[in-house]
């Protein structure tokens, strides 16, 4: 048995913010690999001699050094010594005690310290034994940005580290991105980039439409545009009322003037925040800044639903559906899918929940410290706050349903294209790949990749191709293919990593199939299943896709079957993801120039030489001395550009 200390590192804190500050150590304890649960529970002894009471987290590891769980504690000496008393655990810790060989300490402040660390570690390591919030989409921010005399409202996603206000979370891009449509009606901000901002000299078409008051040409000063800015602060802070009063008021106004056109404009940007108001599906008027969480279970699975408050005005909502839940108590889950949404969202000041949480005085205080202020979690009785909590549990139960019908069906489905493809089993990974080109011209291959779940889109790949010539489809396949699996060999030969693929999908008929499984044989890979599928005679008009197999086999599907229907949406997705990366490719090249290839010249030159000669061929028929008389352009640059396309003579 081997013990070691080291200190351990400050946990990185995507806030920005230094909470902890207390020296501490990390203890790793590694035991023989015993498959037995008497190895594990030794490793855990021995961890236990070296702790004290104190705070903090623990990591239980297996043989090779994976994290199994994440756990917090208010006296670390204590909690892990539970894990030696196997006949009070449940099987599931049975299991994860089984498979220990080690443990990682850090030890905290406070437990609140140690809650918020144990958040970030579940995040990072998202091990197989704690409730996983699985939602790993970032959630879209409104920011009115500072740092400009005239800021900008845009959306945000992501770190918070530009210097404005934010606004959120909004539940989805489009809540966000109708909201801002909404505010720029009625607030008349710009949007624009500060380069975009800087190079105008009329208004764009924004102003035309009335949704921004133009201060890049001067049509709003600096005064009248922070007046435009401070009422949108009102109004995404819950002072929508005054913002609507003080309108109406000048809308009347204008009209007692004669001054019809401001009146009118002052009505449309009413029509805004009316239609603001009147797009809320959930009525929150009276709850302020609030998050609203209601939790449903059945048939082994857990569905929460998420309302999203501020101001009064509903920025929408999302259903969760944590992993790793059996054998956990309902309102632990809340507890943890809680402590892992906060771990990336700033809490607001209420947070309301449709069950008594166990350590509900722990989050307040874990999440006080990460907003700076007192953070509250109820659970409402009574009022528009109770009528609120009871749409979201109803919610949170239709979304479950929602989820175990699609899930049933897809596994059906799943299972049902295993037998029709010969698969062993049901794929847990599938790589479906095309090509796009015009007569062999930016030729681009594409890989889209599919789960269980639906498409992993972050692990999507496009390849430029580079070694095959002219209109050669096949050349292109056998490209990618070797391209991808070479390097899947060299950093993962034992295919231990999850990113070897259980089934792969050409779009393609014979020939394609037959460069796919000659270049997978010269790499020496014979095992991964191979599907090439076809358009029929009729171009798949009526669902007639060919499926070929690599020893020569043909298949077809009914044209009402769901597996058909599954496999044609796997097609059709890698189809447009191929063909969105080739029109991208295509794009460049259009838009490049013939002066991106001197060395030296970057985008202020570039533009200064067009400007001042027209077009790139100009430059390159200009003297030497037209080119040093051309603003911004040194005689050491004039000579480089006149010497690249002089040099032969």
């Amino acid at each position: 048995m081997h013990m070691s200390r080291t200190p351990a590192g400050t946990p990185h804190d995507p806030r920005g913010k230094e909470r902890f500050n207390e020296e501490r150590a990390t203890y790793t304890v590694r035991g023989a690999a015993q498959p037995d649960i008497q190895a594990g529970v030794a490793a855990i002894r021995n961890v236990v001699k070296t702790l004290k009471p104190k705070p903090g987290v623990y990591r239980m590891l297996d043989a090779r050094g994976d994290v199994l769980y994440v756990g917090k504690a208010r006296a670390l000496k204590n909690r892990v010594a539970n894990y030696t008393q196997v006949a009070n655990l449940t099987s599931r810790l049975q299991r994860m005690v089984a498979q220990t060989r080690a443990m990682e300490i850090v030890t905290t402040n406070s437990e609140a310290e140690a809650l918020l660390l144990e958040a970030q570690f579940i995040k990072r390591f998202r091990p197989p034994y704690n409730v996983l919030l699985r939602d790993d989409k970032s959630f879209p921010f409104i920011l009115l940005r500072e740092g400009h005399d005239f800021p900008r409202i845009m959306k945000h996603r992501g770190a918070r580290k530009a210097k404005g206000n934010y606004y959120g979370p909004f539940a989805s891009a489009g809540s966000v991105n109708t909201t801002i449509n909404a505010l720029q009606k009625l607030f008349l901000l710009r949007s624009c980039t500060d380069s975009f901002f800087s190079r105008r000299d009329r208004p764009c078409l924004l102003h035309q439409i009335r949704r921004c008051s133009a201060p890049c040409v001067g049509r709003i000063d600096k005064e009248g545009y922070d007046e435009l800015l401070k009422e949108a602060k009102d109004f995404l802070t819950g002072k929508s009322d005054a913002v609507q009063k003080k309108i109406a008021r000048q809308m009347q106004q204008a009209a007692d003037d004669l001054d019809f056109e401001t009146a009118a404009m002052l009505r449309d940007r009413l029509r805004a925040a009316t239609f603001i108001q009147g797009s809320q599906a959930v009525n929150a008027e009276g709850v302020g800044d609030a998050d609203v969480f209601a939790l449903a279970a059945k048939g082994g699975q857990v569905g929460i639903q998420g309302f999203f408050v501020r101001g009064g005005q509903n920025w929408g909502h999302r259903a969760f559906f944590p992993s790793h839940t059996k054998e956990v108590e309902e309102a632990e889950v809340l507890s943890r899918v809680l402590a892992q949404f906060y771990e990336e969202v700033p809490p607001p000041r209420t947070i309301l929940v449709d069950r008594d949480l166990p350590d509900r005085e722990l989050l307040e205080e874990a999440f006080g410290e990460v907003a700076g202020r007192k953070v509250e979690i109820s659970v409402p009785q009574r009022g528009e706050r109770r009528r609120l909590m009871q749409q979201a549990s109803r919610n949170a139960t239709e979304a479950l349903d929602r989820r175990l019908a699609e899930s049933g069906t897809q596994a059906k489905i799943m299972r049902e294209m295993a037998e029709f493809l010969e698969l062993a089993d049901v794929p847990a990974r599938i790589e479906i790949y095309d090509n796009s080109h015009i007569q062999g011209a930016k030729a681009v291959g594409a890989m889209v990749v599919a789960g269980p779940e639906g498409f992993l889109k972050n692990q999507y790949r496009k390849f430029n191709i580079k070694s095959a010539q002219g209109n050669d489809d096949f050349g292109m396949m056998r490209e990618v293919m070797e391209r991808r699996f070479s390097r899947a060999m060299k950093e993962d030969p034992d295919r231990e990593g999850g990113e070897w693929p259980d089934l792969v999908l050409i779009d393609g008929g014979k020939g394609q199939m037959s460069a796919v499984r000659d270049t997978l044989e010269e790499l020496g890979i014979e095992d991964v299943p191979l599907i090439a599928i076809a358009k029929g005679p009729h171009h798949g008009r009526e669902g007639r896709e060919v499926f070929h197999f690599p020893d020569g086999r043909e298949k077809t599907l009914a044209t009402n079957s769901p597996v058909l229907f599954y496999l044609q949406r796997l097609r059709d997705e890698v189809h447009r993801y191929a063909i969105g990366a080739h029109r991208a490719k295509r794009s460049r090249a259009i838009t490049a120039s013939p002066l991106d290839d001197i060395p030296g010249i970057g985008p202020a030159r570039k533009r200064a030489l067009l400007l001042h000669f027209g077009t790139a061929g100009k430059v390159r028929a200009a003297a030497l001395e037209d080119l040093k008389r051309a603003p911004g352009v040194s005689e050491s640059v004039a000579q480089t550009i006149y010497d690249f396309y002089h040099a032969g003579g």
